[in-house]
């Protein structure tokens, strides 16, 4: 843990304020909490003066979502912080305030957090500060006051169709003379994390030198610059920070395939936490690696460079590695976890096991054990081999499912686990909810060998 931060992948999340879709659920910290709970280590706060424009509101900018008070979100912030990992915990701002706010709402971080807040002695960062240097601290990222306008005025003459949430405003009086000569300095202070989207050409972002700081991109965006300039990206996240966020078009707070952001060393791969489904499943399985604590190191091939400065190639395809052999042999728990008549009115349930390997392209492929009938207690025993040209960024999904013959397969539980801790030997494996929360007595015993 002592590597730069731009060295590891971060739990990250997106809109942590929202308890449901992007624009009518209530804003609460009450989804800030839980995200901390589960070991999220980036919160993101959208700021908006209020409607008398003399306090800050967090809440998702022209949509019909109801505010919260940006003091409670703070103060919920700290008392739930560390619970889970005594790793940073990183507060990005998408901000929306005058400068008299701005300086109103470094005030009241400066008080709510005191000394656990971390700022830089300096105006810009050459080397980003390592995860163990800065335990038990929390750190701002957002735009600096000038660069936000800047980027104002480049969404502005933007025509592509952007996530709601990235696209920034201030009211229209404030002019950039004015926001320069005014902006709050003990605002600017505080913001360890220099933050920005590509004012220009995106080439040229990526390989502008100095100071290290954040780039964020939809996931549409990186997906377009992979095409032509992916080994730049890489290049970009050896020393930066590279957010990926979801698009647009996802107002039921859906979630994109984390990968797309993982193979180019994207560090903060920004999720919505309220929601399920498997692109969550995927998250939840990377971040169950290094003990849970919210910081996963990078492998080394995404951070060092070769003789001619070459980078990995995600999109090539490389020998394999090593062979994966998954055995899934028996399941139980089920009838203490589920009633008689969850899965089938009349008789037992027929379950079968779906094993999965997400990861690079080359890498990606599905199993699936026969379905054993009309039983509790299901003994399969069967085994597939997984060729892993990459085996540093894939992860092992096995679900199972209730066959049902005459509508959708029910589900019965769920884990997803990163193959680079995965253990030789037999093993119980416990299963997890659709939801990610454990499931008390359902696991499967399997065995793992690596050839």
């Amino acid at each position: 843990m002592n590597a730069p931060l731009s060295h590891y992948f971060i739990y990250t999340g997106h809109n942590s304020y929202l308890t449901g879709n992007q624009l009518s659920s209530d804003c609460s910290d009450v989804p800030i909490i839980k995200a901390l709970q589960g070991g999220v280590r980036v919160i993101e706060l959208d700021l908006w003066p209020n409607s008398d424009k003399d306090d800050i509101e967090v809440v998702h900018g022209r949509t019909l979502t109801t505010p919260v008070s940006l003091i409670q979100c703070l103060k919920s912030i700290k008392e739930y912080a560390f619970v889970k990992s005594h790793y940073p915990l990183i507060i990005t701002l998408e901000d929306h305030l005058t400068p008299d706010l701005q300086a109103k709402a470094a005030e009241m971080a400066t008080q709510v957090f005191g000394e656990l807040l971390y700022y830089p002695q300096t105006d810009s960062l050459m080397e980003f500060p390592s995860p163990e240097s800065l335990k038990g601290r929390i750190l701002i990222s957002t735009k600096p006051p000038k660069e936000f306008l800047e980027s104002k005025e480049c969404d502005d003459k933007d025509n592509e169709k952007e996530s709601a949430d990235e696209v920034l405003s201030l009211p229209d009086q404030t002019s950039e003379r004015e926001t320069d000569d005014k902006s709050a300095p003990e605002y600017k202070r505080l913001i360890t994390i220099h933050a920005g989207k590509p004012k220009g050409d995106i080439q040229d972002e990526l390989k502008a030198a100095g100071a290290v700081r954040r780039l964020s991109l939809s996931e549409q965006a990186l997906e377009k610059a992979s095409e032509s300039y992916g080994a730049d990206i890489v290049r970009f996240t050896q020393n930066n920070i590279l957010r990926v966020y979801p698009k647009g078009t996802r107002l039921n707070s859906s979630n994109y395939k984390p990968h797309i952001g993982w193979t180019y060393g994207a560090q903060m791969v920004a999720f919505n936490m309220q929601g399920y489904g498997k692109s969550l499943r995927y998250m939840q399985g990377m971040f169950r690696a290094n003990g849970g604590c919210g910081y996963v190191k990078k492998p080394e091939f995404l951070i060092e460079k070769g003789p001619y400065n070459e980078v990995f190639d995600p999109k090539r395809t490389l020998p394999v590695k090593k062979t994966l052999k998954v055995k899934v042999y028996m399941g139980t728990g089920w009838s203490l976890d589920f009633s008689q008549t969850d899965f089938d009115t009349y008789s037992p349930p027929d379950f079968y096991v779906k094993v999965c390997i997400v990861g690079v392209p080359a890498d990606m492929a599905k199993k699936k054990t026969c379905v054993i009938s009309n039983n509790w207690f299901p003994v399969w025993d069967e085994q597939f081999d997984f060729p892993l040209t990459v085996p540093e960024l894939a992860l092992l999904r096995i679900e199972v499912r209730e066959n049902d013959k005459s509508q959708k397969d029910d589900f019965g539980g769920q884990t997803c686990l990163p193959v680079s801790e995965l253990k030789s030997g037999f093993r119980s494996v416990p299963l997890y909810d659709e939801k990610g929360d454990k499931l008390k007595s359902v696991k499967l015993l399997m065995r793992f060998q690596f050839r």
